[in-house]
């Protein structure tokens, strides 16, 4: 065969270089991913046991109006603060969450103040975070997991590791496939570890059989974990956006008399204690019951009043376990008239489909079930790499390191090999930036190595000054 064909096994070789540098460099942020994850995947549980009091109700009766209750926490917040939102209890013997915006806390975090509903007494006072109204441990947690506690730099480390994930279970799934065609006694050492191999062996086979057991998990957990990233997901974002898959968005926005009436309500006229588009407790009930006949039939409910002057009032279900239930509708406080609708079964597809990899993510979808899934997955998932360090360093030489599997293999490619290569790696790079530029850059430096060590090489065997005379003369 010439030297310029094409050689068999030219991808796999690319495939196992590929993988044992992106494993090797990507690995410690696989890890921390890993571990914080499934840390977070038991934060529900963690939660109800460290924050038991907060959110159990003294007895399961029937709850006083929400009025009262609001009107209890805004006696003991004071300073004539009114709530942002309001959770109600979403279920007896559950607590009613009142939030309130306190300029001491941290962006995106409100003060909640924990009702109960039978007694108006107040059993809690915590921050509380984000949408998901996450309590402090579930929120440090989070935080671990999303920045490392390090605020939007520390997000690069949850990118990097989102979008590596997949490309290296990707190249894991290639490899063992490969092996499996090839194998014909030991395919099923491949499903599951063989107890009777020792060393190097023992290793490569437990990181086989546990990586094909959790690699449809890990793609998953890259893929929705790519649509919370900074760059990556806003790329996702305006794909969704162009091809028609965005998440529909409620309309609060009053017009004319209606925005009008809305701003004045609150000035006479009004009969004290009586729904207003203002804040006051009881119009809290008063939407509440109209939402009830739109399209809010959960629990989990969050009532959020007119944000700035000249916008409606939101009623939003907040249900994440299946069936999903996220409907929501904006309505005028001053006329109690409904402004928007908008529908969960009513989404997109795309748009129904990123709300449920979310909740999996978040292991909200099925609950406890969901939570012991994801546990068991990041667990595989950081075996994966404490195994891959370990078959690294059981293959090192007596002194050094383990050696990386041969460069070239693209110099063994067809040209169609080379040019569908070079396609993905741009497509992937432009979609997903944490993988461009890591990846431009271990390739440039890739090739001053290589024309490094072959310079190094060539001036080893180049012959020096009075070698041809020597040599006569020893032939003499």
């Amino acid at each position: 065969m010439a030297s310029g064909a094409p050689r068999r096994g030219w991808f796999t070789a690319l495939l196992r270089r590929l993988h044992f540098f992106a494993g090797l460099l990507v690995g410690p942020f696989i890890l921390v991913a890993a571990v914080s994850g499934g840390l977070y995947a038991l934060t529900p549980v963690i939660e109800k046991v460290v924050y038991a009091h907060e959110l159990t109700a003294t007895s399961d009766r029937t709850g006083m109006p929400l009025a009262d209750q609001i009107e209890a926490a805004e006696a003991y917040v004071g300073s004539g603060a009114s709530p942002v939102a309001v959770r109600p209890a979403p279920e007896p013997g559950a607590t009613t969450r009142v939030m309130f915006a306190d300029d001491t806390l941290p962006e995106s975090t409100t003060r909640a103040i924990f009702v109960d509903p039978a007694t108006t007494q107040i059993l809690g006072d915590l921050p509380a975070y984000g949408t998901s109204g996450a309590l402090p441990v579930r929120h440090w947690i989070s935080d671990l997991h999303r920045s490392l506690h390090l605020g939007a730099p520390g997000r690069w480390y949850s990118e990097l590791a989102a979008s590596w994930l997949g490309i290296v279970a990707l190249a894991g799934l290639g490899l063992w496939i490969g092996r499996f065609v090839r194998s014909r006694r030991g395919r099923r050492d491949l499903l599951r570890p063989n107890r009777s191999h020792r060393g190097y062996r023992r290793l490569s086979g437990w990181h086989s059989a546990v990586g094909i057991w959790v690699v449809l998990g890990a793609l998953f957990l890259s893929a929705t974990g790519i649509t919370w990233s900074t760059f990556a997901g806003a790329n996702v974002s305006d794909l969704r956006a162009a091809i028609g898959g965005a998440t529909p968005s409620l309309k609060t926005a009053l017009e004319g008399a209606a925005a009008a009436g809305g701003e004045h309500a609150e000035h006479g006229g009004a009969t004290p204690g009586a729904p207003t588009g203002a804040a006051n407790p009881p119009t809290f009930d008063a939407v509440l019951a109209i939402a009830k006949r739109i399209n809010v039939n959960t629990g989990d409910v969050e009532i959020r009043p007119p944000s700035a002057p000249g916008t409606a009032w939101v009623v939003q279900e907040i249900h994440r376990s299946f069936p999903t239930e996220v409907d929501a509708v904006a309505i005028n406080g001053a006329t109690m008239q409904v402004v928007d609708r908008v529908d969960f079964a009513s989404f997109p597809l795309l748009a129904k489909l990123s709300r449920w990899g979310i909740d999996l993510h978040m292991g909200s979808m099925f609950g406890l079930a969901n939570q012991l899934v994801l546990f068991a997955l990041a667990i595989g998932i950081a075996a994966l790499v404490v195994l891959g360090y370990a078959m690294w360093w059981k293959r090192r030489p007596t002194r050094g390191l383990a050696a990386a599997p041969a460069r070239g293999a693209l110099r063994g490619a067809p040209w169609w090999g080379v040019g569908a290569v070079l396609v993905v790696a741009v497509l992937i790079g432009s979609v997903l930036p944490m993988v461009g530029y890591p990846l431009a850059a271990f390739v440039v430096i890739d090739v001053l190595l290589g024309w490094w060590g072959r310079s190094r090489r060539s001036a080893s065997v180049r012959p020096g000054p009075g070698a041809s005379s020597q040599n006569r003369s020893s032939a003499r």
